[in-house]
Order: C-alpha cells, then structure tokens, then sequence
C-alpha cells in the first residue's frame, strides 16, 4: 500500500533531455499540462504528491524514478549511468530524509538507474543495461540481502531499462513485452502479453489496486482490464519523446 509520491516539475531545458531519436521534441507547454494531470491521477488512486521545483540545471530531472530505488524498509539513493544526470541524486536524498532513517547509497565504479528496479513483494529484479552495470547492481543486492530481499539480475538487451518492458501489477501478475515474455525468472507470474505496437504500454504503473496506463493503447487497455484491474488513463506522450513512461515520473512509498 503507498501512500505518497514524490514528482519533479519538468524544465524548460527538458528539450534538450536523453533520447534515442533526436528528431522528437516535446512541447514544454503540452508537458506541464500533463504533469498536472499525472499529479492527479497519483491522487486519484490515494497518494500524497510532494512537488519538488524544476531544476533547469537538469533536463531529464523530471524523470525522478532514477535517482532511486524505495522499499518499505529502507531508500537506496542511486548512481545514475548517465554522467549528465548523476548529480540529479542529491535532491532525492534530501527529499527522502523526511521519510526514511535508513538510507544507503550506489557508489562508484557502479551505476544504477531506478528504472532498472522492479519489486515484487520480497523479490527484486535489476536490470543489468546500458544504464545499471553489475557492480551497481551487485551493491543494492547486499543491502537488499539485510532486509531479506532477494534479488535477481535480468539482462535488458532491447529496451532503454527493465522497466521500459516489464512491470509488476499485483497478485503475482506481471504486464510485459516479447523481450521477457519467456524469461524462466518470471516463469511464476501470471502475463499479460503486451504486442509489440503498443510497447510502450508495458511501462504501464499499479497503485493501490489500480493500474494507469498510457493514453493511446487501446488493446493493452482492454487487457488490462479483461484481467480484473481498475484502471485510469493518463497521457505522458511529451515524456515518451524523451524514451520516459509513467513510472519515470514519480517515487512511490
């Protein structure tokens, strides 16, 4: 059960953020607009939104997920793989030490990139990608190991990051693309086949029994629901052009 979210406000600078194909350029207007409406979706399913400001110093800082990895135990502050963003991580730990007396740290040589985290109840599934390396990953499994989570690493060849393909719902189910879909460490969970056209709806975000998916995918929609899910839609359409999805844009504890 969460009970907040932590979102970062998107800056102006946020057109000349990360991503894969420079020829998409997200409208900041558009953008902030959806950010409010992301805000209240998070309300929608009983969350708390604490709204940090903009930082125009960071174009991608608006993606928050990355700067951390949150358990009901501890908060793990990451090291981005990114060397433009690793400095993004100082915020989150300020944020969090309202709400968490244990927090732990990603150091280097290892990099870690929270959308490369997916939890499952007592399991954890790093992402080793183009982001989170295994020095990374191997450091947030020890201090994982002290609160008797135990993790896993999944190899992420197509996507951006674990995330980007693969997403725990709740009662054992999982919604995910061709690339996990005949992973043996998920061979236990209940699947919904996400198809390739809609792709991006994979990153879709469960909340307190309910599940938001992106505007636009009709057919995940419709999955989704077919599962027995409640669902709510919110456009993230200016953040998909910076290769970010719904989970990108919040911390939820």
């Amino acid at each position: 059960m969460f009970t907040r979210a932590i979102v970062k406000r998107p800056c102006r600078n946020m057109i000349n953020g990360l991503r894969k194909d420079k020829s998409l350029v997200p409208d900041y207007k558009t953008a902030m607009k959806q950010h409010d409406a992301y805000i209240s979706v998070l309300e929608k399913c009983g969350l708390m939104v604490d709204i940090l400001d903009e930082s125009p110093e960071f174009p991608d800082s608006t993606f928050i997920e990355d700067t951390a990895v949150l358990t009901p135990c501890c908060a793990v502050i990451t090291n981005p793989g990114t060397e433009s963003r690793k400095e993004e991580a100082k915020e989150a730990k300020k944020a969090l030490s309202k709400y968490y007396n244990s927090i732990y740290s990603i150091h280097d040589p290892g990099t870690l990139d929270g959308g490369d985290i997916m939890i499952t109840r007592n399991r954890c599934y790093i992402g080793l990608s183009c982001r989170t390396n295994q020095e990374g990953a191997l450091q947030l499994k020890q201090i994982l190991e002290k609160y008797s989570i135990e993790s896993y690493f999944v190899p992420v060849k197509k996507s951006l990051h674990l995330k980007t393909s693969v997403n725990f719902l709740d009662h054992n189910t999982l919604v995910l693309t061709a690339e996990f879909m005949d992973n043996p460490l998920f061979s236990k969970y209940r699947k919904i086949f996400i198809d390739e056209n809609e792709s991006y709806a994979a990153n879709s975000l469960s909340i307190n029994g309910k599940v938001i998916v992106p505007a636009g995918f009709l057919s995940t929609l419709d999955r989704i629901n077919h599962a027995g899910y409640k669902t709510l839609v919110a456009d993230v359409s200016e953040y998909r052009k910076l290769d970010g999805g719904l989970s990108c844009l919040s911390l939820r504890f």
